[in-house]
């Protein structure tokens, strides 16, 4: 099958880099229109903030890697990008890759199930594109059926790997029903608007937001349904709040332990909790030593996180285990498109041989003789035709290897003259 692969990843090179060549939606529509019948007749484009990759079915053998990357390239104006920043696959290698994408084992963050639905959204816009074909909308199928085995039949995507998203793991155990719960996250950078989401996702009751841009804190709050707090007036509204979460980029201190003290005592002391998520930290320690604040910071956090990637990177081989059975179901499929039109023609083939001498030699015998001359010729040709039949359908049940399915069936074809034949009838 000639299906190539070329990705730039987090394996391969710095977040520079990566972003420098990241493609947009409609900067993937441009792609599409300038690639298609130039380098590809069909294929699919993936692109996050951690790799873009490009598959495609090259228009002919003369298309190589070199050719794709430089397009990529030259599409995105960046230079400084080596070969070595760039892995390419074919055939069963790069079908095999995809599988290993969308099941979330080659993700910067073992398990993030995002990629699943970051690859489903990037096959829908190659199928808007009219950039797909019959064998990518298979292929399409194959990859979402490994995604969800994955992720149903292993614990590869269990566990918080995220600071942000440990912390909300965390809040969920100590608060076993968050929609009676309100929270403030301080600071809506990527950290802090990653656990506002989390705790949105959660069915937090009252979501609000601080921040010491309000412009970043409008965008946030607008996209969350969530109230925003003047950046130097939250503390007078504290009390409100039974989960604090802190990420900002300060470096001194936000929260001092008096804060905390007169906040509790203005909330009679109802429990609260301190999430502190932030380098250098926002909230003094010592406020963990107040009675009824559970205080935890991005140390024992990390803890968590830990331990659940260690349970996720135990998980691996269970996934390597699906993907290589339905990448062996995929070229099962495959194969069994070039296998059956070779067995049909084989017997084609044989029965127009039989055809032909039967009706030479048909007045040789007496009338009662002559259907038994078709049955008997007919058991021949299948006897005949058995062993080879067998064969070619056992290549096609081996699944991986095209390629030497592909040679057996070309020298079949040679030693009966098939090809020839269907040269002749093309013409």
């Amino acid at each position: 099958m000639n299906l190539a692969a070329v990705t730039i990843n987090h394996h391969t090179a710095p977040v520079e880099l990566r972003e420098a060549l990241h493609l947009s939606a409609e900067e993937i529509a441009g792609f599409v229109q300038d690639a298609k019948g130039k380098l590809f007749n069909e294929g699919l484009i993936i692109s996050t903030c951690n790799r873009t990759e490009i598959y495609g079915i090259p228009v002919d053998n003369k298309v190589d890697y070199n050719q794709i990357q430089k397009f990529l390239v030259n599409k995105k104006c960046v230079s400084n990008v080596k070969p070595e920043n760039f892995r390419n696959y074919t055939s069963n290698a790069a079908v095999k890759h995809l599988f290993s994408v969308i099941a979330g084992i080659d993700s910067l963050l073992i398990g993030d199930n995002q990629i699943y639905h970051q690859v489903k959204d990037s096959f829908q816009l190659a199928d808007e594109l009219m950039f797909t074909g019959y064998l990518t909308k298979r292929l399409f199928d194959a990859a979402i059926k490994t995604g969800k085995r994955a992720i149903s039949e292993t614990e590869i995507s269990e566990g918080a790997v995220t600071v942000s998203y440990a912390a909300v793991q965390l809040i969920e155990k100590i608060f076993s029903s968050l929609n009676k719960k309100s929270a403030l996250v301080i600071g809506v950078g990527e950290t802090g608007e990653i656990a506002a989401k989390n705790l949105k996702e959660r069915g937090i009751g009252r979501l609000s937001l601080t921040n010491r841009t309000i412009e970043r804190a409008e965008k946030v709050a607008e996209k969350l349904g969530a109230r925003i707090l003047p950046f130097n007036t939250f503390k007078n509204y504290m009390h409100e709040y039974d989960i604090i979460l802190s990420a900002t980029s300060s470096t001194e201190l936000i929260l001092t332990k008096e804060d905390i003290k007169n906040s509790m005592k203005r909330r009679s002391y109802s429990p609260v909790i301190l999430m502190d998520i932030a380098i250098p930290r926002d909230i003094e320690p010592t406020a963990k030593e107040i009675d009824y604040v559970f205080y935890h910071d991005i140390d024992s956090l990390n803890i968590i996180v830990e331990q659940n990637l260690n349970k996720r990177r135990d998980e691996i081989s269970k996934v390597e285990k699906i993907i290589d059975e339905e990448t062996a179901a995929f070229f099962n499929w495959f194969n069994s498109l070039e296998v059956a039109p070779a067995i049909k023609s084989l017997r084609e083939h044989f029965e127009l041989i039989r055809a032909e001498e039967v009706g030479k030699n048909i007045n040789r015998f007496s009338n009662e003789d002559r259907e038994k001359l078709e049955i008997i010729t007919k058991r021949i040709i299948n006897k005949i035709l058995h062993q080879p039949t067998v064969e070619l359908k056992r290549i096609s049940e081996q699944g991986q290897n095209s390629n030497d399915a592909a040679v057996k069936i070309s020298i079949l074809k040679d030693l009966f003259g098939i090809n020839n034949i269907d040269e002749e009838e093309k013409h």
